[in-house]
């Protein structure tokens, strides 16, 4: 029996490793760029950034102290340089893969946060182990920008599993979708008609606003924005803005929403405001051949016929007044019913004891076709 020389011992009295083990070891160096461990074997082993984080540039010396205790995977017994190649990402990445393969088992729900924005989707990663969502399964409604979505933690649940192809998908939308469901259903079964809810603007068009109430959108349209006349919803509400509505109806899914408040309503009061006799102030809002519409308050609107606009004769009411103009008016008529109120500034011209002609007498409750041959 030979006796075995100093080296030999002292070779056989360290373990053996193999590509892909997992080994414990010691770290007794830490740079920037890679950490030294002691594994017991005949060589250290070494772990460069690139294997220790996906983070690039990040300094290992703020993450590994000398004398921590890790594990990592071999990936080569003998590096080039007689060291041992090891990698902690892909350790970390393998309990990674096992994680999420429980949690794709179970439907699990995962929060991780989003390390990349793609042309095609997101990349998030769950210890070690990345995940990818497509830009389709990333909201419920299309997203043309993904960028928002950097850096941020997002829920998803793994719809398929395969590793060995490097398929790790996630789903965002699903959960969404559910989530929304849920807040619908509780939504409709805690509002009703004439309900005052708080919502936020979603999007504004042409003829009206959107509104999310928080599990469902509702409706405010252009004619219910005021009492008063809307020209362009856009000149009012922009999106984010909060709002306190109205609910006015509900069809099915679909929710009506009203800015016109019953106790704001203008008209509550203005037989008192607008009797006949009183002296009121307007804006001339609009006009036609046969009068001028005169703004007395948002929503409560009379009428100008154009024989009571002077003495003198006049055209058209375009001939003497102008949009925006405001002018002084006597009410001559108020009809509640109807909602009509007729003005006349001749009142104010002509003395009190002068009778007004007899083609004046009726000017307050005419009708539009019959104002327009009142004069003649």
């Amino acid at each position: 029996m030979s006796e075995l020389s100093f080296e030999q011992m002292l070779e056989e009295s360290f373990k053996t490793i193999r590509t892909g083990e997992v080994v414990t070891g010691k770290v007794i160096d830490v740079k920037e760029d890679e950490v030294v461990l002691n594994i017991g074997y005949k060589s250290d082993g070494i772990i460069p950034r690139n294997e220790y984080t996906n983070e690039p540039n990040v300094d290992l010396t703020t993450l590994v102290h000398v004398g921590d205790e890790m594990e990592a995977k071999v990936i080569k017994v003998n590096d080039g340089e007689g060291q041992v190649a090891l990698s902690y990402k892909r350790l970390a990445a393998d309990r990674g893969n096992k994680r999420l393969e429980e949690a794709f088992n179970n439907k699990e729900v995962l929060t991780a946060k989003v390390t990349q924005v793609l042309d095609g989707g997101l990349s998030v990663v769950v210890d070690e182990a990345r995940v990818f969502i497509p830009a389709s399964l990333v909201s419920d409604t299309y997203e043309k920008d993904l960028s928002k979505y950097a850096g941020q933690e997002i829920e998803f649940v793994i719809t398929e599993f395969n590793p060995k192809r490097r398929r790790i998908i996630g789903d965002r939308k699903q959960l969404m979708v559910a989530k929304k469901a849920a807040m619908q259903k509780e939504l409709f079964e805690r509002i009703h008609v004439g309900d005052t809810v708080e919502g936020t603007v979603k999007n504004v068009t042409d003829f009206g606003a959107f509104i999310d109430l928080g599990g469902a959108d509702g409706l405010l349209h252009i004619s219910e924005m005021s009492w008063g006349r809307v020209e362009n919803p856009k000149k009012v509400f922009k999106a984010g803005d909060k709002v306190k509505v109205l609910i006015k109806d509900i069809q099915g899914e679909k929710i009506a929403l009203s800015l016109k408040f019953p106790e704001t309503n203008p008209w509550v009061n203005a037989a008192e405001k607008y009797a006949v006799g009183n002296i009121v102030t307007g804006r001339v809002a609009r006009m036609t051949d046969f009068g001028a519409f005169v703004e007395l308050e948002p929503g409560v609107d009379a009428l100008l016929h154009v024989s009571q606009i002077a003495k003198e004769h006049i055209d058209k009411p375009a001939d003497v007044l102008k949009i925006g103009q405001e002018i002084e008016a006597k009410v001559v008529d108020f009809n509640e019913a109807d909602r009509k109120i007729s003005l006349s500034i001749k009142a104010l011209i002509v003395p009190e004891h002068k009778e007004a002609p007899a083609q004046d007498e009726d000017i307050a409750d005419v009708d539009i076709d019959a104002v327009a041959n009142a004069e003649e």
